[in-house]
């Protein structure tokens, strides 16, 4: 069989791709190695799919050259998908900062570009396994379970090695290094972090407790919830900073962003001097936070002295754990690093030095903050190299 275009993956940013190609009258083949297509698309967003952001913009986006993704998407915006989804009566509602969730289920999304790629002309052949990649000169030769396609150009949209449950491998690097293209060390991003030593004593009795915080490393900061879980941290605000934390670096953690704890306690120990100092905190902090945070200061809020609460408040308004690590591949949401961007054009997503070879969404080096953003860089993107291919 030969095809204008090969595109691996049938994920958000595979069919965003051969959509678009297929809008130019070109033949697109879609092979997925899983047995239906989107399958990370439906259960993203708790089933309901956080398809993008209203303020999706370069800056929410991490890469070794933070530049790269300028191109791709102001060429193909929020308000471009939002536009599709629109005509597709898809209802939609805003949740919080900027993330749009559908009213119903993140199966509308994937019934919308299976239908797109319907209208287009898309084939989309699933539960195909790859052997072999390869380029006899003229074309691109992909070697699969079901037989050989030849295509003139070939896009690999076959995401990172998070969530490795859903099946995601780093074949998309094996394809890259086969062809000469530098590959930027994939790491967990937007994951749990865990703790040890006495960072972990203090957050493992309060699993389960939440609290909005300010989570700041370097000129990365988010103010969102954090989650204490039995190995550590988790909760929107740990998952973004997650993504820039480097091991060794301790991160800052504001458990009360709107209260300075020092001089609040300092005013409660004078207006109430007989309370105890767990129930003065859980004033501003979730009663179970509170008691943790004061475990070790038995006596009323009179009687402690003034370091103590010094030391207490700063515990509570610059918190500053070293991560031990992260929870990994398998409870990561995305995956940071991945192709080179040195090696591709920042408008057609194709590589430099390998014509008709292109590489989208999750596979490259360009990682979207926790919201949509990730699901924005899969459109914009694959419609990228779809323009291109």
């Amino acid at each position: 069989m030969i095809v204008d275009s090969i595109v691996i993956g049938a994920g958000a940013a595979g069919l965003m791709c051969a959509i678009t190609a297929g809008n130019r009258n070109l033949r697109p083949l879609v092979l997925e190695g899983g047995n239906q297509p989107g399958a990370k698309i439906i259960i993203s967003g708790g089933g309901r799919c956080n398809f993008t952001n209203l303020d999706a913009r370069p800056e929410s986006f991490l890469s070794e050259n933070p530049h790269f993704c300028k191109s791709a998407l102001s060429r193909y915006t929020q308000h471009d998908f939002i536009d599709l989804v629109n005509r597709h009566g898809i209802a939609w509602h805003e949740k919080t900062l900027g993330q749009l969730f559908c009213d119903g289920s993140a199966r509308q999304i994937v019934e919308m570009l299976l239908g797109e790629c319907a209208a287009a002309g898309v084939r989309i052949e699933t539960g195909t396994r790859i052997t072999e990649v390869g380029h006899d000169g003229s074309h691109f030769r992909v070697s699969t379970d079901r037989g050989e396609v030849l295509g003139r150009s070939l896009v690999v949209a076959t995401g990172g090695p998070s969530i490795p449950k859903m099946g995601a491998t780093g074949f998309a690097y094996d394809i890259a290094r086969q062809f000469g293209l530098r590959v930027v060390t994939p790491r967990p991003a937007l994951v749990p972090l865990t703790l040890g030593g006495d960072d972990l004593a203090l957050a493992a009795p309060l699993s389960g407790v939440s609290v909005e915080a300010v989570a700041r490393l370097g000129p990365a900061s988010f103010r969102e919830k954090l989650l204490f879980t039995h190995r550590g941290l988790s909760g929107p605000a740990v998952l973004q900073i997650s993504s820039y934390w480097r091991a060794g670096q301790a991160i800052d953690f504001d458990l009360a962003p709107d209260t300075d704890i020092a001089a609040f306690l300092k005013a409660r120990k004078a207006e109430r001097p007989r309370a105890e100092v767990k129930t003065v905190l859980a004033e501003v902090l979730p009663a179970r936070l509170a008691q943790g945070l004061a475990s070790d200061q038995p006596r009323p809020i009179g009687e402690t002295g003034d370091k103590a609460l010094t030391a207490l408040a700063e515990r509570i308004n610059r918190w500053r754990p070293i991560p031990a690590g992260t929870e990994g591949f398998a409870k990561a949401e995305v995956t940071a690093g991945g192709v080179d961007t040195r090696d591709l054009s920042s408008r057609t997503l194709g590589a430099v030095k390998v014509p008709g070879l292109h590489f989208i969404g999750e596979a490259v080096d360009v990682t979207g903050w926790l919201g949509g953003y990730n699901f924005q860089w899969a459109w914009s993107s694959g419609h990228a190299a779809g323009e291109a291919v």
